[in-house]
């Protein structure tokens, strides 16, 4: 990697974190709320031509959820930038806690045929879908306790390859970058997951929650001040040329009406995360209202 591309993925990673206070608070964070020990990513892409039928397809699917005891939450994120694409994430416990849902969604599917219905609509209009799982590294992340995901309503999201080997490497770096922050007396928390499965090893992802896209408008301020505390240039330079195979970041909008999450979660922002159902289902209610005798 030259240099070019380090100071690029410099860059990247200071504009995933630019802003004032960002999907967290200073207050203890309650345990459904905070970022989860095993996160799925559910990559799924859709032809234009499908996107609306699939959109509503998903919606109905959360919106179904909703009047049901199902085994998990997802939030459903639609991409800003890069590629047109919708990732669930989707918290996890640990991989027990994985296992069993998976056992109860086909009894669930079995009985509520409307449900399935609409799963084979999302999977009948889906390009593409890949699906990853990754841990949570709290010796990578940055404050991370302080994040609060049910406040956040725009995700950024830093995708790091490496080349095998430079593992170490890696963490070095992001823990020189963290010092950065703590200098800084930053209030931009990011949490770090590395990939378990799903994709080739070593990848890691760092997630940093926004509550308005308007926080960016601090970039280029925080952006001065990291390169003054950060220090070490040279070796920040080494690694990333050793080390680096691919980096990205990219933004996604939260969809709360295509997500699924606890009543406990949802109560974080009630405006935002409780939306209206679907308009189908609403005219729909309205004509069966309608039909109701009078008493």
């Amino acid at each position: 990697m030259t240099i070019a591309h380090y100071i690029a993925m410099v860059a990247a990673f200071v504009l995933i974190c630019a802003g004032g206070a960002t999907g967290q608070t200073k207050g203890v964070i309650r345990s459904e709320t905070a970022p989860p020990n095993l996160v799925m990513l559910v990559y799924q892409r859709f032809p234009f031509d499908k996107a609306a039928e699939s959109g509503k397809a998903l919606a109905a699917a959360a919106h179904a959820c909703a009047n049901l005891e199902v085994p998990n939450s997802w939030i459903v994120l639609e991409s800003v930038t890069g590629d047109s694409e919708v990732l669930s994430f989707d918290p996890f416990d640990s991989f027990a806690h994985i296992g069993k849902a998976f056992a109860k969604w086909g009894p669930i599917y079995a009985a509520h045929a409307e449900l399935g219905k609409f799963q084979a609509q999302i999977n009948g209009a889906l390009a593409s879908q890949r699906t990853i799982v990754a841990e949570r590294r709290d010796d990578l992340s940055y404050r991370a306790n302080r994040i609060d995901l049910s406040q956040a309503r725009f995700l950024r999201v830093l995708e790091v390859r490496l080349h095998p080997g430079h593992e170490l490497e890696f963490a070095e770096a992001f823990k020189k970058l963290t010092a950065a922050y703590e200098k800084t007396e930053s209030d931009l928390p990011w949490v770090v997951y590395q990939v378990n499965v799903g994709m080739p090893s070593p990848t890691f992802f760092a997630f940093v929650p926004m509550r308005t896209l308007a926080q960016n408008d601090d970039l280029l301020k925080l952006r001065d001040l990291l390169h003054e505390a950060e220090g070490d240039a040279e070796r920040m330079q080494q690694i990333a040329r050793a080390a680096y195979a691919h980096t990205e970041s990219n933004l996604y909008a939260i969809s709360p009406e295509k997500s699924h999450v606890a009543k406990e979660f949802a109560a974080g922002d009630p405006e935002f995360r409780t939306p209206k159902p679907p308009a189908a289902m609403r005219v729909a209610a309205k004509k069966s209202g309608k039909n109701k005798p009078t008493q």
